[in-house]
């Protein structure tokens, strides 16, 4: 989904701003995902992260099928060039601009930001290529795999120590790639692009103090020129959707920085009300949303050997779910 999510953003504390994908990340620290302080407040809450995780599991992949005649190579380019002036309108209006130019003032930030970029827009690029090619189980797979991915570069880069379900979850997570890779008779690189992408991408965003936003901010604008090089390109080999299209895709790919930014608005409303463990059971709803969607409205077959390769990815779930509980672990999100 980038995170897309999707998706996917770091939703900082304290000093910072409170993700994916198209997805297309990102964590919930515990404090913000502070107890709720009625049931009115918890009840908003929920509403808000159903809306945004709806958005990222069906609202998104919609969106880019009813495109999906535009080249994928146009919908990347468009997703930053709308995108930016979207994200910097946002941060104009609550007067967060100058966090960005304070993050493209300091080297670290500024090297981690250009790895992550690159790394957002080849999220973003395997999921839109799902789409296209009618495999968006294999993109709701990378989502479900996501959060055991970054659990191993957290062990293996960070040196993180985890519970013994997690490293079960581990475990049953690498059953169900061999599931699918002898379900398919290939290896589903473009759910493993979209599950190694998007927990590398968390990892780097955590690396470095700046806000969900104002990060995002500085992606695009580090993708800009090379996006816009990118859509000249298609404009002299191919023609490009925008120009020659019809005026709705002209539309719609002007709307796609919207589309990115609603559902991170929602997210933002569900984790300052809602408790972090419910946020942690809530966010396998994008990649079942888009799962559902792939078989039920794209008519994506689902054979018997590839439900196998999901089951051991669900029962990892469960096991992480549980063991995320238990240590209270940072919630994953969509690119």
């Amino acid at each position: 989904m980038a995170k897309d999510a999707e998706w996917a953003f770091e939703i900082p504390i304290r000093r910072q701003l409170v993700p994916n994908y198209e997805a297309e990340s990102v964590s919930v620290p515990e404090a913000v995902a502070a107890t709720p302080d009625s049931k009115t407040s918890s009840g908003m809450g929920l509403l808000y992260a159903l809306l945004a995780y709806g958005w990222w599991g069906v609202i998104t992949p919609l969106y880019f099928y009813v495109l999906r005649a535009v080249p994928p190579a146009e919908l990347l380019a468009w997703r930053v060039l709308s995108g930016l002036p979207t994200v910097l309108l946002l941060l104009w209006v609550i007067g967060r601009l100058p966090e960005v130019r304070t993050a493209l003032r300091d080297p670290r930030t500024f090297r981690t930001l250009g790895l992550s970029s690159v790394l957002l827009a080849l999220g973003w690029l395997a999921f839109l290529w799902a789409i296209i090619t009618d495999r968006l189980t294999d993109a709701s797979f990378g989502y479900f795999l996501a959060p055991m991915v970054s659990v191993s570069l957290g062990i293996t880069i960070l040196g993180e120590k985890v519970g013994r379900l997690q490293l079960a979850a581990i475990a049953l997570a690498a059953a169900g790639i061999v599931a699918k890779v002898l379900s398919a008779g290939h290896v589903p690189w473009i759910a493993l692009v979209i599950a190694s992408t998007f927990g590398v991408y968390g990892m780097l965003r955590k690396r470095v103090d700046v806000a969900a936003a104002p990060g995002l901010a500085v992606e695009m604008l580090l993708l800009f020129t090379l996006m816009l090089g990118l859509a000249v390109v298609v404009h002299f080999d191919t023609g490009t959707a925008f120009l020659t299209g019809a005026w709705w895709v002209t539309t719609l790919l002007l709307l796609g920085g919207v589309q990115t930014i609603v559902p991170l608005l929602f997210f933002v409303g569900a984790a300052r009300r809602l408790r972090l463990t419910t946020l942690g059971i809530l966010q396998y709803l994008a990649p079942t949303g888009q799962l559902l969607l792939a078989i039920l409205v794209f008519g994506e077959p689902l054979r018997v050997n590839a439900i196998v390769a999901f089951g051991f990815v669900w029962l990892a779930i469960l096991a992480y779910t549980i063991g995320s509980m238990r240590s209270r672990r940072p919630v994953q999100l969509p690119m």
